[in-house]
């Protein structure tokens, strides 16, 4: 049996704007409306299915596995909208990024409070 990760919702106060902001940074493209959700397509099959919710959102954590070109451009990208970033997952470490098992990672907040996190190498994969 094949498992496979297909669709995680994720909360949002603008469903709108923070599929933007992920699709922007990223370099992808949001999906149209599909019911209730603002989707973002991952280039693996996966979609991050934003969805308006009223109230707190607790805060979630998504890694995103780029290349070392990919991660230039992104990491640019984060620089030029003013993000703050940081090492670890703590934000004990702000404008730095990590150099984890020989690659490179940085985390960020999304509109929403979301730990987002670019990293070019697996945890535990070595260096």
């Amino acid at each position: 049996m094949t498992v496979q990760l297909n669709h995680t919702i994720v909360a949002a106060h603008d469903k709108k704007e923070s599929a933007r902001f992920l699709a922007d940074l990223l370099g992808l493209e949001v999906s149209p409306q599909y019911g209730p959700f603002v989707p973002v397509a991952i280039p693996n099959g996966v979609t991050l299915d934003y969805l308006d919710s009223p109230g707190a959102i607790t805060p979630q954590h998504y890694a995103f596995l780029v290349s070392e070109d990919d991660f230039d451009t992104i990491f640019d990208r984060m620089r030029e909208a003013g993000l703050t970033y940081w090492a670890d997952p703590y934000h004990r470490r702000p404008g730095e990024i990590n150099r984890n098992d020989g690659g490179r990672g940085a985390y960020f907040e999304d509109p929403n409070g979301h730990n987002l996190e670019i990293l070019t190498r697996p945890y535990g994969s070595g260096g």
